[in-house]
């Protein structure tokens, strides 16, 4: 009767078989018997959040799963991941991996988690660094996401030396954002978009006076996909590649074709706030971590709000407060939606617009 761990595996077994409320009951008496044991809260943790939709109840027992056993790096990659979904500052976050650094050096998605945490305030050198030093490998699920943080990290650093002035090194910087070096452990997609390194190019080429090249580069920041979907999966067409290919033409003087595109990101995303969204049941490579269950729905809408505001920032015609906006709608509901922080800070810059 004092042993914890038949309640335990029994809550596994009912927790296998779909029996949740039974599943729950079990391993609260484990915890009771036995409050020491992580693992058990760990579960609970899960539980609590996915089947009872109670997350402040799921953030206790895994806070304290986790202070229990603090080598344990599945656990403190699942708190954070608790603590993002939950809309934690980036600072706090942050705090708790670098506390953990050896740790997050157990698995590349928590190694991950704190390079993209850097490129959430702004420390993209320091996001750069981490990603040359560590060899990712391919992981189920992790498709594009270093990748997409390397990219990040360079594309930031680019634009911030434009805005400096230093055309040549941004150049250097948006020539290493073409190569994915071995490390990532991913090569580039066939057809891969590029259209903001190829405008950001342009603009480089541009402030040097080099007319032909800036040409050659704005044409082909043009060039792909500008219908809007509601990128579901990784390798889905994301909106800010469509923004850019709006800049791309208005630099190419073709302010009609630009204003088309930008129209055509608020429509959809208009159109489409509430649409209904299901995933294949044989779907892979989606965009998040799926160890807390998420509202689609709710996702689709900071999709929606992202796209308007996209399209009233590359309007550029007394439409900002409206990018605004929508950023912030963004950003209220998800406060690590790197895209939208990224582009609401061109509002300050409007040298990469105009």
């Amino acid at each position: 009767p004092t042993d914890a761990f038949a309640p335990y595996y029994l809550g596994n077994f009912w927790y296998a078989n779909r029996q949740y409320t039974e599943a729950i009951e079990a391993w609260e008496k484990a915890a009771t018997l036995n409050p020491g044991f992580a693992t058990v809260h760990r579960n609970l943790a899960l539980a609590y959040h996915n089947k009872q939709n109670n997350p402040s109840k799921a953030l206790k027992s895994l806070e304290q799963a986790f202070a229990l056993d603090t080598r344990d790096a599945r656990v403190l990659m699942e708190l954070d991941q608790l603590y993002k979904k939950m809309n934690v500052a980036h600072e706090i976050r942050l705090g708790l991996l670098e506390k953990h650094s050896t740790l997050t050096e157990d698995r590349d998605d928590l190694y991950l988690e704190r390079i993209t945490l850097y490129n959430q305030i702004g420390n993209f050198e320091k996001a750069k660094q981490l990603i040359a030093e560590r060899q990712f490998h391919p992981w189920e699920g992790g498709e594009g996401k270093v990748v997409g943080q390397y990219l990040i990290s360079h594309i930031e650093l680019a634009k911030k030396a434009i805005g400096e002035d230093r055309y040549n090194d941004a150049l250097e910087l948006l020539e290493q954002a073409e190569t994915y070096p071995h490390n990532l452990a991913e090569g580039k997609l066939y057809g891969a978009q590029e259209n903001d390194i190829f405008y950001l190019k342009g603009c480089c080429y541009e402030h040097l006076n080099v007319a032909e090249m800036s040409k050659t580069f704005f044409a082909k920041a043009t060039v792909g996909l500008s219908e809007p979907v509601q990128a579901v999966y990784y390798n889905d067409q994301q909106p800010d590649k469509i923004f850019y290919q709006g800049l791309a033409w208005k630099k190419l003087g073709n302010s009609t074709k630009a204003e088309q595109i930008f129209n055509r990101l608020i429509a959809f995303g208009k159109e489409h706030m509430d649409d209904v969204i299901r995933i294949d049941y044989f779907a892979v490579s989606l965009p998040d971590l799926l160890v807390f269950d998420q509202d689609l729905n709710i996702r689709n809408k900071i999709h929606c709000h992202y796209l308007i505001a996209l399209g009233y920032l590359g309007l550029n015609n007394g439409k900002w407060p409206e990018a605004e906006k929508h950023f912030t709608l963004v950003l209220d509901q998800d406060c690590n939606h790197l895209g939208a922080a990224i582009h609401r800070r061109m509002l300050n810059t409007a040298v990469l617009i105009d």
